[in-house]
């Protein structure tokens, strides 16, 4: 599938893979992949899932300049430096990494449920969706156009944690999309490249603005990667939460 979307500052987003549902289709979920991956890789990983009525669409982040990594050039869905409370956010990136996917969605059939997923900066972006979603808008004040029903986040943060309550109270609107919206978010706590102590902190400011079905899993021991049984978790969350009928 076609590539070509280009962001504000024209770096171009790389291939889409989809995996086509083997079953009945239910629901389609973008799922995105780390710093430095592609897209190829998350649709193993999605296909390899028994999930047979979610069509999966892993998009490929653009090449970018990334600040954390000393400018060296790898695949990034926005430029990330060190991540903080209030560490500055790539604005300008997060947005356009949050459209592109909303373009990727918006063609789905009316009766299919669709979701975000993703993995560490994948998962980032899967979070600052939801919060978009939420708000009716993205960070540049554009209308965001899906009607999202379900958000995975693994080994990830939530950019702008720290203003995100003040954001939602403001609005009857956020605040009863906030309160609909399911979120899962799990964390390694031995992770050594997005500390443990910012997932946690991401999935408390998420319940503090009113996510009130935001879910946060701590795994023991586990590092920033995945592992089979967070999967299934992940599998069983989606199944239940989107009303999959299954291999049925």
């Amino acid at each position: 599938m076609g590539s070509g979307s280009r962001n504000a500052r024209g770096y171009e987003f790389g291939r889409t893979y989809v995996v086509r549902p083997k079953g009945k289709h239910q629901a389609t979920l973008v799922w995105l992949h780390g710093l430095g991956d592609n897209g190829s890789s998350s649709s193993q990983l999605m296909d390899s899932l028994h999930l047979p009525n979610i069509k999966w669409i892993c998009p490929t982040a653009p090449s970018r300049p990334v600040t954390s990594l000393g400018g060296f050039t790898c695949t990034a869905w926005f430029d990330v430096g060190e991540i903080s409370e209030d560490g500055h956010d790539d604005l300008e990136g997060l947005d356009a990494s949050a459209s592109h996917i909303a373009n990727l969605l918006s063609s789905e059939p009316a009766d299919v449920k669709v979701g975000i997923g993703g993995f560490s900066m994948g998962a980032a972006i899967s979070l600052y969706s939801a919060t978009c979603y939420a708000l009716g808008r993205y960070g540049t004040g554009h209308a965001y156009p899906i009607n999202l029903q379900a958000v995975v986040g693994l080994s990830g943060w939530l950019p702008g944690w720290k203003s995100l309550r003040r954001k939602i109270e403001c609005s009857f609107e956020a605040a009863r999309r906030a309160a609909s919206l399911p979120i899962i978010l799990t964390h390694g706590t031995s992770d050594d490249v997005v500390p443990y102590r910012f997932g946690e902190k991401s999935a408390q400011s998420l319940g503090m603005a009113g996510f009130r079905l935001a879910m946060f899993k701590p795994y023991e021991g586990l590092g920033h990667y995945t592992v089979p049984r967070e999967m299934d978790e992940v599998v069983h969350w989606l199944t239940t939460m989107l009303g999959l009928e299954g291999s049925r």
